[in-house]
């Protein structure tokens, strides 16, 4: 019944948006695209040149996201990257919600997200999507976002494998969405979840094989 009621409650808000006007699709559009212009900016890159560390995609593993700007040893540079990866899909998400409501924020957050994975300046070649996932759930709901940080962190605790830990508190998100009666959240939760699966799916391999380096691993 609860699960019922939840999807009518999702149904009920898609049914607010005007459908039947083309200019709803282009204000749809065009905050999507702005969302994606601000989830392709690579704070890795920006960061990791500032810091002295040169192209951090020739080193590690290649990515742009904070974990491998630490390889470089430039912590700061790191955190930096952590904190406006992380903005950047808070801020995507606001500006959505500002402009129409939650079907708005839900178009921003897939936007955003999609531009940290696949930003054109890069050749569509970006992070793994863990830290502006967490800025867009922040946006969202925040007390969703602290069960999935305190998901993370116990997973990561106990196991010491970063990779793991993202998925287990990605693949979560969407169950704690449904908890607190945010079924369109849910839904964006779990694509975005399936996008954090492909991104990491050399990690899987990794983690299957027993070859993934824990955390403080040299």
């Amino acid at each position: 019944m609860l699960a019922r009621e939840r999807a009518y409650s999702m149904i009920e808000t898609l049914a607010l948006i005007p459908w039947e006007k083309p200019a709803t699709y282009f204000h749809l559009g065009i905050v999507a695209l702005g969302a994606y212009l601000i989830g392709s900016i690579p704070f890795g890159l920006i960061f990791g040149w500032l810091a002295g560390a040169g192209d951090i995609r020739k080193i590690g593993s290649g990515n742009i996201g904070a974990t491998n700007v630490l390889r470089s040893g430039k912590r700061w540079a790191a955190t930096a990257t952590l904190f406006c990866d992380a903005a950047k899909g808070f801020i995507a998400v606001l500006y959505g919600d500002r402009l129409g409501g939650q079907i708005f924020a839900a178009f921003a957050g897939l936007g955003v997200f999609l531009g940290h994975l696949y930003p054109i300046w890069l050749g569509f070649r970006g992070g793994k999507g863990v830290a502006t996932f967490l800025g867009i759930t922040f946006a969202l709901a925040w007390p969703v976002a602290c069960l999935t940080s305190a998901s993370w962190l116990v997973v990561a605790r106990a196991l010491r494998f970063s990779s793991l830990a993202a998925l287990v508190s990605a693949s979560a998100t969407p169950i704690f969405f449904l908890f607190f009666g945010k079924t369109l959240f849910a839904a964006l939760a779990f694509v975005l979840t399936i996008f954090i699966f492909v991104a990491h799916r050399a990690n899987i391999m990794r983690l299957l094989k027993d070859e993934e380096p824990k955390i403080g691993a040299s």
